[in-house]
């Protein structure tokens, strides 16, 4: 296995500080945390070897609670029949989902005894729900998921699969691997820290998946730290899923400069996503679109990066002060925004705001001081675009 040394990195008030994967990272107990790739797939595919999906009649379901309860907790046990007699546990997810479907407040009946529930379910379901069909996913005689007939299910090991493509097992035999730990006393950055649960980026649960894999063994020098030594970036991404439906199928790419032991990634510039619902043609659109884009990226040269910085860098739009408010001003920005930019710019690449560079690391500083999200996006938006023209 290689073996690189630490890199000194820095210039983390340059982008932005990502909390996605960080959010994951704490939420996570220990049974949804993988060392490896291939043991998140194998649990996952597991999962799926005993489960299975059914169309029904809307009209077809049946809720049954125990008609005279003998405990409190009876008054919460529901289960779903399904014609033919065999009847399903819902999960938490799956009540909710069920809940929807019929146009009910599930955190409401949550509270209710399931004996209201029941009848109230039932009533919902035949008379405010106007389609005719339920798709069900179950394995075991438990009620995984309840969507729509037309759900587009994405199973989470084809994800897993896809990824695997790219990265093996992620965990350094391939240039793709889990990401090593940012030291802030010594501002720097090992790709060799080992892999462990308190370290790992591979999740999965039971309603979804979560992998976040970089590329840290390769630097890219994208300028210079104050101290005169590169500022360098990897190459990171994170793709998750549900095959149940709790949220898209989602792939982010984007660069990062560090990721610390909590898991913020320090220094992000560059982020895009594409984001795939679970409809009807989600299968044939990650096929189609998913894969490719992913395989892209994890096979893509640096070049593009290195060349728009540099791009940008000798970008020269103005001369002195007055032509860069002019400048900025023809962007859209008032005077006093335009001032700012401009003696943040100054203050972040240590001369006047000249370039196409200057301008966008002075929006970017400033935006990240603006706590209204709108607001910010649209300053981090005029950064990007102003980059994505000169690099053309």
């Amino acid at each position: 296995m290689q073996s690189t040394p630490a890199f000194k990195v820095g210039n983390f008030d340059k982008g932005t500080a990502d909390h996605t994967v960080s959010r994951q990272w704490l939420a996570r107990p220990a049974d949804q945390r993988f060392l490896s790739l291939g043991d998140l797939r194998d649990a996952v595919d597991a999962r799926r070897a005993v489960s299975s999906e059914r169309k029904v009649m809307t009209k077809g379901l049946e809720f049954i609670a125990p008609e005279t309860p003998q405990t409190i907790e009876q008054t919460h046990d529901l289960q779903i029949g399904l014609p033919g007699g065999s009847v399903l546990n819902p999960s938490h997810w799956s009540f909710g989902q069920l809940c929807g479907l019929a146009k009910a407040p599930a955190a409401h009946y949550r509270e209710l005894p399931s004996q209201i529930v029941a009848d109230a379910l039932a009533y919902r379901m035949r008379y405010a729900r106007e389609i005719d069909d339920v798709k069900l996913y179950e394995a075991g005689g438990d009620l995984l998921a309840a969507t729509g007939p037309d759900y587009g299910r994405i199973f989470d090991g084809e994800v897993v699969a896809a990824v695997m493509q790219v990265a093996g097992n992620g965990t350094g035999e391939e240039r793709w691997k889990v990401p090593g730990l940012l030291d802030w006393a010594t501002m720097t950055y090992d790709p060799e820290a080992p892999v462990t649960a308190q370290t790992t980026t591979l999740f999965a649960s039971d309603r979804d998946v979560f992998m976040f894999l970089v590329d840290d063994r390769n630097p890219i020098e994208v300028g210079k730290l104050p101290s005169g030594e590169p500022d360098l970036m990897f190459r990171g991404f994170y793709v998750t899923n549900s095959e149940v439906g709790s949220g898209a199928l989602k792939l982010a790419t984007f660069y990062l400069r560090a990721s610390c032991c909590n898991r913020i990634l320090w220094g992000v510039e560059g982020f895009e996503e594409l984001s795939i619902r679970h409809s009807k043609f989600a299968p044939s659109r990650f096929i189609e679109q998913a894969r490719p884009a992913l395989a892209s990226y994890a096979n893509g040269s640096v070049e593009k990066l290195i060349e728009g910085v540099n791009k940008a860098k000798a970008a020269k739009v103005a001369a002195d002060d007055d032509e860069a408010l002019t400048f900025l001003a023809g962007r859209g920005l008032s005077r006093k925004l335009a001032a700012q930019v401009m003696e943040t710019a100054e203050r972040e690449e240590q001369r006047p705001a000249r370039t196409v560079w200057d301008f966008a690391q002075g929006l970017t500083a400033v935006a990240r001081t603006i706590p209204n999200t709108d607001a910010r996006l649209e300053i981090e938006n005029e950064a990007r675009k102003l980059l994505d023209k000169v690099a053309a």
